[in-house]
């Protein structure tokens, strides 16, 4: 870490272990568990997240990415943006973009988002739910409307159809 440049002079040298800043990074936050961390808690924020260590418990990022490093260790359920699994993950993934597990990563638990990614290789059990951003909120729209009609009597045909059929079924 010290240079010596002159008898009884020294001078810094920068660390030559230490990551080049990638553009995307400099532009976000991101907090780093490292792999002799361990938290048993809630995690949540306002930045992304690498875990190389072990967190028990939540975390919730919803609007930033969580990154699980091959060396990471998560006992919790995770909500967030963008969810990317290399070690692994005992618990339930909620991810509002998307979920990609990678050749490395290991999940057991359900899985909803809106793009589910199983790298060759990774290893998962439990179950995928995949449902684009919009069609919950159209899906939502489309049976208030269909509800609202049944009340209102323009479907009281069908109504009336179902009724009597189940009243020339029952014995006699």
């Amino acid at each position: 870490m010290w240079k010596k440049n002159e008898p009884g002079s020294f001078t810094s040298q920068a660390p030559t272990h230490m990551p080049v800043s990638q553009p995307e990074r400099s532009r976000k936050e991101l907090s780093t568990i490292g792999s002799s961390i361990t938290i048993h808690r809630e995690l949540s924020g306002n930045e992304d997240l690498e875990v190389h260590g072990k967190v028990e418990g939540t975390v919730s990022l919803k609007k930033h990415g969580v990154l699980i490093g091959e060396r990471g260790r998560v006992k919790a359920d995770i909500y967030a943006k963008s969810i990317r699994v290399g070690g692994e993950v005992k618990g339930n993934l909620f991810g509002e973009d998307e979920v990609i597990i990678l050749q490395t990563g290991r999940v057991e638990g359900d899985i909803k988002a809106a793009r589910v990614t199983l790298e060759n290789g990774s290893k998962f059990k439990g179950s995928i739910d995949m449902e684009p951003k919009g069609d919950e909120k159209e899906r939502s729209s489309a049976e208030d409307a269909a509800a609202k009609a049944a009340k209102s009597g323009e479907n009281g045909r069908l109504a009336a159809q179902s009724s009597s059929l189940s009243r020339s079924t029952s014995p006699v």
